[in-house]
């Protein structure tokens, strides 16, 4: 339940045309992260990883649009889905497994990097953006 903390108060000082870099190994909570910046931003829907989809849109204060490049071979498919569009929606782009699209992402992005200390802790570094203290350890 922290991580969804942290990424609720990330979503407090967020702005129209943020994206979000994530990475972290599989199973190491960036879609749960997710759920907490979604109810931030509003979300009122249910969160869930689009593996298979690529990418959940959800309507919130700020509409979100959650990625997962973690099945995509290549630029090439996400410029298929409309990557550049979705840039420009107004929304904030949430990306899970960042590192498959580095060289897609603006400069002026937030990374997130979400790193399993144990079974029931994360340690959680946000970059990019004016946190209080930039990282958080959280328990589960």
């Amino acid at each position: 339940m922290e991580t969804e903390q942290v990424g609720e108060r990330l979503a407090r000082i967020l702005r129209a045309g943020d994206v979000i870099a994530m990475s972290g190994d599989l199973g190491a909570g960036k879609t749960v992260f997710i759920r907490g910046l979604a109810r931030g931003l509003g979300v009122t829907a249910r969160v869930t990883s689009p593996t298979y989809t690529v990418v959940n849109e959800y309507e919130g204060t700020l509409p979100l649009f959650h990625f997962d490049m973690y099945r995509l071979s290549g630029a090439d498919e996400l410029y298929d889905i409309g990557w550049d569009d979705y840039l420009k929606r107004g929304g904030v782009c949430a990306v899970e497994w960042s590192e498959r699209a580095a060289g897609l992402l603006p400069e002026d992005c937030i990374f997130v990097d979400i790193t399993a200390q144990d079974e029931a802790a994360r340690r959680i570094e946000i970059t990019g953006c004016e946190m209080e203290d930039g990282y958080a350890d959280t328990g589960i």
